[in-house]
């Protein structure tokens, strides 16, 4: 299986198109990237075998949805061991509403990033599933007051 050093301009050119419209056809992505469809087709196809693309996503409008905020929340763990963080992990990958969840190094043991409804949601999701559960000690929230940029697109260099 190829590395990310394996990729050459074309496979990284491919990738960087498809971040930015997965939904392009192999005739267009070749004319983006400056190969032939049917080259296009193989090396696209090579790349999901590879793994280096994992997936297509519609990327659905949150508040459009009913998501009206975006929380950070950070969690500190009551007891630091091995059995404590899986059943954390646990609970973690049982909640829609965490869209990340990213394990730190220093004061604080995890970043959530949650969204809820509104704030009587982020109370109940805050006070009735995260506080109660054994694994945790503390947790602090933020309200996300604007966001000035999102994206999942990684900076593939030519």
């Amino acid at each position: 299986m190829r590395e990310q050093d394996d990729l050459d301009q074309f496979d990284r050119r491919i990738l960087a198109s498809l971040q930015v419209d997965a939904r392009l056809t192999n005739s267009e992505l070749a004319e983006r990237v400056n190969l032939s469809p049917s080259q296009c087709s193989r090396r696209r196809a090579q790349l999901e075998a590879d793994g280096f693309i994992a997936g297509y996503h519609a990327f659905v409008d949150r508040e459009k949805s009913g998501f009206g905020l975006v929380n950070i929340i950070t969690v500190t763990l009551a007891t630091h061991n091995r059995d404590n963080a899986v059943r954390f992990a646990r609970l973690v990958a049982g909640l829609p509403e965490v869209l990340e969840a990213h394990a730190l190094t220093g004061e604080m043991d995890y970043v959530l990033k949650v969204v809820t409804r509104d704030l009587k949601s982020l109370s109940e999701f805050v006070n009735d599933t995260l506080l109660p559960h054994q694994a945790v000690q503390n947790v602090k929230t933020a309200i996300v007051l604007d966001t000035l940029k999102e994206t999942t697109a990684l900076p593939l260099a030519d």
